[in-house]
């Protein structure tokens, strides 16, 4: 039934000549069949077949009508295939579409389709980084909530050699990941009853990418700008210390609050006080401890001194003042905690970095994945857009197109 629906229109014939998209004439050579994958199992197509001499290439109008250029998996398909290949591995995806929708088809298609759809998601955030930058971009029709939140983290995905070829890695030897920055959006809208930050449920969205910084940044505005945060009557960036966070925040959101994670800080004072008084001193707990409660003041000036007054000896433990010290003092205004607690605003990143464990962890650092850049943003793109509840859209926008 379905095959002879697809074939109703006698396969698509428009005359003897038509436009080949490129300015100049296609003419009507025949008809050609396609056998196609489809949801409902296989099917033939037949479809009208015209050639450019011009341009020296074929033109099948009805493949574009259908959304069948260049495949032979129907949408459907395409679509079961970027949603499995987006939350397992492809071998899995490829058992579950068998076992599960009688669907059979290759693990190699379902790669190569996922990471192409993957592609096309990026090329439609592409089209819209060029709209907010031109500040043609149509934000959420409805007003922001009172207060917004940009949050940005990065983390390392596996790639396979050559991507990593003359990088050093953290420990001084060859790399072996590569950094993939994540930033979300999200809304707050009120507080619960001992005056903490509520996030408003379903309001967060994702981008992502192996990319520069400068890319990131205009990737994470862009998102805030459709999201309407520029609009908000208040606009919050949270993050750990990488200055390349504050950089973008600089650049892009110089109007917002700037908040370091709360619980990164802490860290750096434990590793602090490893470094200077020795993984062993029993001094480190109590110096932690207190150093601790002055930062949940906000008395940052308090930490530094104490900071300041430890006393070294080794070169080591004198640069890990040195870069403890640097570290407090460019970050001091983002440590304001019992300030930003008083005015009900986040003071931790955690929403962020449970969107690197779901989001990038749990896909692309499996055991023994090793990943090429184009691969890896592929799928960073499709899950971005599934776990924004985008799926539908971009769905939607291709059958529009």
């Amino acid at each position: 039934m379905l095959e002879q629906l697809l074939g109703a229109d006698g396969g698509g014939y428009q005359g003897a000549r038509i436009d080949c998209g490129q300015g100049h004439e296609a003419q009507f050579k025949g008809y050609r069949h396609k056998q196609l994958s489809t949801v409902l199992g296989a099917v033939r197509v037949r479809r009208a077949y015209y050639h450019c001499a011009d341009c020296g290439g074929g033109v099948v109008p009805k493949d574009g009508d259908l959304d069948l250029a260049s495949t032979s998996f129907s949408p459907g398909v395409r679509r079961m295939m970027g949603r499995v290949g987006a939350k397992e591995p492809f071998q899995e995806g490829q058992r579950d579409l068998e076992e599960l929708a009688g669907v059979a088809v290759s693990t190699k298609a379902v790669e190569r389709v996922s990471e192409g759809i993957g592609d096309d998601v990026q090329s439609v955030s592409e089209r819209e980084r060029e709209q907010a930058f031109s500040e043609k971009i149509v934000p959420f029709a409805s007003p922001p909530a009172p207060t917004m939140y940009v949050a940005i983290d990065g983390t390392g995905v596996p790639v396979r050699p050559a991507e990593v070829e003359g990088r050093v890695g953290k420990g001084g030897g060859a790399a072996k990941t590569r950094e993939a920055k994540l930033g979300c959006v999200f809304a707050q809208t009120r507080c619960d009853e001992q005056g903490r930050a509520l996030r408003d449920p379903d309001s967060t969205t994702y981008v992502g990418a192996i990319e520069e910084a400068a890319a990131f940044g205009a990737r994470i505005y862009t998102e805030a700008a459709r999201r309407g945060a520029t609009r908000a009557p208040r606009l919050v960036v949270l993050g750990d210390g990488a200055p390349w966070i504050w950089g973008i925040a600089a650049e892009h959101f110089h109007q917002a609050i700037q908040i370091v994670d709360l619980y990164h800080a802490r860290q750096r004072l434990f590793e602090l006080g490893k470094a200077v008084l020795g993984g062993d001193s029993p001094e480190i707990q109590p110096w932690v401890r207190l150093n601790q409660e002055l930062l949940d003041r906000g008395d940052v000036e308090a930490v530094l001194n104490s900071i300041r007054q430890l006393a070294v000896t080794e070169q080591t433990a004198r640069r890990a003042r040195k870069t403890g010290i640097e570290y407090f003092q460019k970050n001091a205004e983002r440590m304001r905690y019992a300030c930003f607690r008083s005015q009900g605003l986040f003071i931790g990143s955690g929403v962020i970095e449970a969107g690197c464990k779901t989001i990038i962890g749990q896909r692309l650092k499996q055991s023994g994945m090793r990943w090429t850049v184009r691969g890896a943003n592929a799928i960073i793109a499709l899950r971005c857009c599934q776990l924004s509840d985008r799926w539908e859209e971009f769905w939607e926008a291709r059958s529009a197109g």
